[in-house]
């Protein structure tokens, strides 16, 4: 029977084990989305991973709303990408990058004033830090043009190919979290009356589109996806999501995708984010390919997930911030750290690759 450290083979690729990094924003590219060498250092740590699914990576200018976060459209980043990649492969990790469009929750700030873009004229309930402040509210979006819309597309696709030119082994599409993907998913933010909204279908169009096109760009086993069925992130709903995401995933599998990344807290897992209904065990039986969970896991739970075949692989966020040795940890049931909040989004070195391995702490003196 598979547990965390049985190899797997997961689009082209064989992991290691089944310990799978999640992908953490950081905040520490710099102002212009460039990822600095001490990232290359911070993921090379974490090599020890089955897979490394690295931050939440902006796909074009317009998309990208998150302070010193880092993007793939430009030759500096991609060069930046390019350090981690190498870094990454000198301990024969592999690493994916997830690739996003923020939609509606892009501050103005970030856009010379400008209107974010999503799926319809709608306005996120909550805030987010931006240059000018930290509890700036979102403002009101503008819905995507067709054109606009076909031209997002050809951005992912370009970022996908960007991944791959920086030596990373694939990408992940962000179509969680009512980020951009998610927001033409739910009916609670799509609101169009053309062919990418209304019924299910139309609005998980855009989904199907995007997912097509990296599939091309790069080769479908150099691709996932994570969706969040029952998450409500800042409030942006879909009254229909038991049936809107058992549809994506049904449209999912004839494409071979590497894996599936499902985000959804499982009840009673203490996580920040709360469900309203877990769906992973519905989606698992109507996904044919390689599901990889993630929902406030422990070691022990996620053994029982794989050995109950609930998932193929089990996929952790927090634990490996102040875990580089987070595999071993788990190994050799030795204690697992606890991260500093604090200096989650700082830009700096502290609570980033200071975090020290098992063997450091036990030779430390007392």
């Amino acid at each position: 029977m598979p547990d965390l450290f049985t190899p797997l083979s997961l689009g082209d690729y064989t992991l290691k084990n089944r310990v799978v990094m999640a992908p953490l924003s950081r905040s520490r590219a710099n102002s212009n989305g460039v990822p600095q060498p001490i990232s290359a250092q911070y993921y090379r740590q974490r090599a020890s991973a089955g897979l490394i699914i690295a931050e939440a990576t902006a796909t074009s200018p317009t998309g990208r709303g998150w302070i010193n976060g880092p993007g793939i459209y430009t030759r500096e980043q991609i060069a930046g990408w390019q350090q981690i990649s190498e870094e990454v492969h000198r301990d024969e990790g592999v690493i994916f990058v997830q690739l996003w469009h923020m939609g509606a929750a892009v501050h103005p700030d970030f856009l010379g004033g400008n209107k974010p873009v999503s799926a319809s004229q709608i306005t996120l309930e909550g805030t987010l830090p931006t240059p000018i402040g930290r509890d700036r509210p979102f403002k009101q979006a503008r819905s995507l043009s067709k054109t606009e819309i076909r031209k997002i597309i050809t951005e992912f696709a370009q970022a996908a190919k960007n991944a791959i030119a920086a030596g990373l082994d694939g990408i992940e599409l962000h179509a969680a979290n009512s980020f951009l993907i998610d927001q033409f998913t739910r009916d609670g933010s799509n609101l169009r009356t053309d062919e990418y909204g209304g019924s299910i279908d139309k609005r998980l169009r855009f989904l199907s589109e995007v997912t097509d096109a990296v599939c091309d760009a790069i080769g479908s086993g150099k691709v996932g996806i994570r969706l969040s069925p029952s998450n409500e992130i800042w409030q942006v709903k879909d009254s229909q999501y038991r049936d809107t995401y058992a549809r994506a995933v049904e449209l999912l599998n004839p494409l071979d995708l590497a894996y599936l990344h499902l985000l959804e807290p499982r009840p009673d897992s203490g996580h920040d984010i709360q469900t309203i209904d877990y769906q992973t065990p519905n989606l698992r039986q109507i996904y044919n390919g390689i599901l990889i969970s993630n929902g406030g896991h422990s070691a022990a739970s996620a053994k029982q997930m794989i050995l109950n075949d609930g998932s193929d692989a089990v996929s952790f966020g927090k634990p490996f911030i102040a875990n580089p040795d987070l595999v071993e940890r788990f190994r050799h049931g030795w204690p697992i750290n606890t991260g500093n909040r604090s200096t989650y989004y700082t830009n700096g070195p502290e609570g980033y690759i200071d975090y020290p391995t098992f063997t450091a702490e036990a030779s430390s003196p007392v």
